[in-house]
């Protein structure tokens, strides 16, 4: 069976699951569409958090860019993992004892202003949307690999399924479905993983095999990787090479935004009751981590195997033999199969610069080939690094193509990396959804809407809301994950410092918290776009996207720590300057940090 038709079928057949657990766990009311009626076990919940966490920024991007700059880039897993750990200790169980539905829901009522609930609304749609986007970018280079169509088509086939499981289940069918899902996106992780680490170290365990031997040369693996890579004039794996500042900023941003990711902090007011929320906490974190612990190893394998396919020789320790690998192989090698087919996708580029018939790889940012390369390369007539494009975002799909898997553990991985994509698609959409119809429709437009009417709004404005992503997702900012970063920055700056506020302080009033929002997502979402290209102005290249024009040195997906710091101050000194909220909110606060039933402070 040839690999396009193993594609289609393992690719179908969970989609066809996926779509039956929606039509099974239909939602019939707005409690089973926004919060599954609150009726999840810990266990599964954690498993769906899981899934709804592990994104197309997990899955599919976070490890291409570790793999192509190694330890700078490990704030991604840094950020991620210790701001969900933040999320589990600090809010989710006392928004579950809220007992509301939604972020917007909560700000309303402990802020006790309708225009708190409106701005808390404004700021989950740009956060939702910014993410949701990455998650369209890993469909659509999923689809436009495996599935052998255009990004833009593969973009749209996955609109149509999250269409059809996301609107027709809501929160009780994403959540089964993001169940199986995680299944799926584990197994496709891990598996090829294994296979890979056997291969380099002979570790079956790929963590440990990231700090094991590297067995065709014999040298720690690390250290073999960080030979290859400099040999070829690229920064050293391993090494710190990027601002501290800027480092610390980053992880920091990637971590408060994650505790104030809407489409993650809902996912808690699923379960019945508060211990419920803390237990599927700890089941989620045990399941995130089974990714989280391979991704470093996947990440370094895969820059590894890359780099060994252009430069045969470095695998048997050949430092000075050509680093490069030849037109007529390509055409025609089985073991190069790959670089033909990801250069269809137009995500795998190569140019042959001085007619040579072989495609050289360097770096090529000196004016001169790096030394390492020897001098019979050094005196060729050399124009640069002929490997003209690499995608951060193939190399987890395209290690087991380059590894020569198996053909069935090419599709699991093409089933997995849409799982990841799909599953937190949907929870997003759903954030979105449950904000407009519940918050801004019923909580503030029209307070009489009926039931029925309120779950025909939530389906409509989350099928506008998927049009609206897979159009923007057309053209992302970045690649998924970087783009999930800025959306991480945008939730940093506004929902985390006006939840943490509204939790453990009884001063904030709602003037502060309204201001420090809006403060917090002008600041960051104009600095982002500025330098992001979605603004311009004529004339001028002071906002280029480079280091050099950043301000203080601060990179657009930072600065969300910046805009948090800005959101803290302006609450903190409109509040101080302005009248105390009712003791009625103060007692209310209150009663949400003192053990007692779930939704007993509001009574639901």
């Amino acid at each position: 069976m040839d690999q396009y038709t193993l594609n289609l079928i393992v690719i179908g057949l969970s989609f066809a699951l996926y779509i039956g657990i929606a039509i099974y766990a239909r939602a019939g009311s707005t409690a089973e569409f926004y919060a599954a009626n609150r009726g999840v076990h810990p266990v599964l919940n954690g498993m769906a958090t899981g899934a709804d966490w592990m994104s197309a920024a997990s899955f599919i991007s976070m490890a291409g860019l570790i793999a192509f700059t190694g330890y700078d880039n490990s704030t991604y897993l840094m950020g991620w993992t210790g701001g969900y750990v933040l999320l589990a200790l600090l809010l989710a169980p006392y928004l579950r004892k809220f007992g509301k539905f939604t972020v917007p829901d909560f700000l309303g009522d402990r802020f006790y202003s309708n225009k708190a609930r409106v701005v808390g609304v404004i700021c989950l749609i740009t956060i939702s949307t910014t993410y949701v986007i990455g998650q369209m970018t890993g469909v659509g280079v999923t689809f436009s690999r495996y599935l052998e169509v255009s990004n833009a088509t593969g973009l749209w086939i996955g609109a149509a399924l999250v269409f059809m499981y996301a609107v027709l289940g809501g929160m009780k069918g994403i959540t089964y479905t993001q169940v199986a899902q995680y299944v799926v996106l584990i197994v496709a992780y891990t598996i090829p993983a294994i296979f890979i680490s056997l291969a380099l170290t002979g570790n079956f365990l790929p963590q440990l095999g990231l700090f094991g031997t590297h067995d065709p040369s014999g040298a720690k693996f690390l250290a073999k990787l960080d030979q290859v890579v400099t040999d070829l004039g690229f920064n050293s794996y391993t090494g710190h090479h990027t601002g501290t500042l800027n480092m610390l900023l980053f992880t920091l941003s990637l971590m408060i935004g994650t505790a104030g990711l809407p489409h993650v902090i809902i996912r808690f007011f699923t379960v019945p009751r508060v211990a419920d929320a803390r237990a599927s906490a700890g089941w989620a974190l045990v399941f995130i981590a089974l990714l989280y612990t391979v991704a470093p190893a996947v990440g370094s394998m895969a820059r590894l195997n890359l780099t060994t396919t252009m430069w045969p020789g470095a695998v048997a320790g050949e430092t000075f033999s050509q680093p490069a690998v030849s037109l007529a192989d390509i055409e025609s090698s089985p073991d190069l199969q790959w670089m033909r087919t990801w250069e269809k996708t137009g995500l795998l580029g190569w140019e042959d610069k001085n007619g040579d018939g072989l495609i050289q790889y360097y770096n090529d940012a000196a004016a001169a080939p790096p030394e390492g390369l020897g001098t019979a390369v050094a005196e060729q007539n050399l124009q640069g690094n002929e490997l003209t494009t690499v995608n951060n975002d193939i190399m987890v799909l395209a290690n087991p193509e380059i590894a020569n898997l198996p053909g069935w553990v090419i599709a699991v991985v093409a089933a997995g990396a849409l799982a990841a994509a799909l599953s937190t698609a949907a929870g997003l959409l759903l954030a979105i959804s449950s904000a407009i119809s519940h918050d801004l429709i019923k909580g503030s437009i029209r307070p009489n809407i009926s039931e029925r009417g309120e779950l025909l709004a939530a389906r409509v404005s989350m099928g506008i809301a998927i049009l609206i992503a897979t159009i923007l997702g057309l053209n992302p900012p970045g690649f998924a994950a970087q783009t999930v970063a800025l959306a991480f920055g945008l939730a940093a700056a506004t929902i985390f410092p006006a939840l943490m506020m509204g939790i453990f302080s009884k001063r904030i009033n709602s003037q502060g918290a309204i201001w420090g929002m809006i403060a917090g997502l002008l600041f960051t979402a104009i600095y982002i776009f500025l330098y992001k290209g979605w603004f311009f102005i004529a004339g001028t290249n002071t906002f280029e996207d480079t280091p050099a024009n950043w301000m203080f040195g601060i990179s657009p997906a930072s600065i969300g720590s910046v805009g948090a710091i800005l959101n803290f101050l302006v609450a903190w000194l409109i509040s101080r300057a302005t009248d105390e909220p009712p003791v009625h909110v103060q007692d209310l606060v209150e009663s949400i940090r003192i053990p007692q039933g779930a939704g007993g402070a509001t009574a639901h």
